[in-house]
């Protein structure tokens, strides 16, 4: 498939789905992988947490039911140190390249569950988060809304530490994106994700072709030695 000036754009480029748990991501990165493959812009695909060998074993702690005594700090440190180490192995050597950076979840869900849901301050958590990334910021967050009950209904049974938190720690997850959207229009886009996924996709190219037009091509991300 030709690639088209927008499309040209997306190379460099990091772009995070995110949401509620239940709103589809996994479905609709899967479909994004593709469609970006289809355009040759050999994307790199991550996820949060997770996405190297180390942020897999951090993974494995946070979701576990068995952790229920984790203390709020603790766990939002986890989520960073997950992601430091992902930067550091994954996303910059990507950008560095040149490549497009898909990511399901980034500094967008840690704002969302653990500051408007969980009660830390946003203001701390960027901070944090500034030391994590070493100020790598996604060019576009992609938000998949759906309300908390249609939400639960498509979790599966089994549900993990931080899908048991029950439907009101929910909805004020919810609330937590729809409020990063209000506050930085220009670094996100709001899809309805309770529409048909197809729906959703089309909502969702639609969303990358707005910014991609907006978009001049990106210098790369300086790579660094870890250490």
């Amino acid at each position: 498939m030709p690639t088209t000036p927008w499309t040209e754009n997306l190379r460099g480029r990091m772009l995070v789905l995110d949401g509620p748990d239940g709103c589809g991501k996994s479905t609709q990165v899967a479909r994004l992988v593709q469609w970006l493959r289809d355009h040759h812009l050999d994307p790199v695909e991550v996820r949060e947490p997770g996405g190297t060998a180390i942020g897999e074993r951090i993974r494995a702690i946070l979701l576990d039911p068995a952790c229920e005594e984790m203390d709020l700090r603790c766990e939002m440190l986890l989520y960073m140190a997950s992601r430091a180490q992902l930067c550091l192995e994954k996303i910059r050597p990507a950008l560095a390249a040149g490549r497009t950076v898909l990511s399901d979840r980034f500094l967008s869900s840690t704002l969302a569950y653990q500051g408007t849901a969980g009660g830390l301050s946003a203001e701390s958590i960027v901070a944090v988060g500034e030391v994590a990334t070493e100020g790598i910021r996604p060019d576009l967050t992609v938000i998949l809304d759906v309300d908390e009950r249609i939400a639960a209904t498509r979790l599966s049974p089994l549900l993990d530490r931080i899908e048991q938190r029950g439907l009101d720690f929910h909805r004020r997850v919810r609330e937590g994106y729809l409020d990063q959207v209000r506050r930085w229009p220009d670094r996100y886009a709001l899809l309805d994700a309770t529409q048909p996924p197809e729906v959703v996709f089309e909502q969702l190219v639609s969303a990358l072709a707005a910014a991609g037009a907006r978009w001049v091509p990106r210098a790369p991300v300086a790579a660094r030695r870890s250490g």
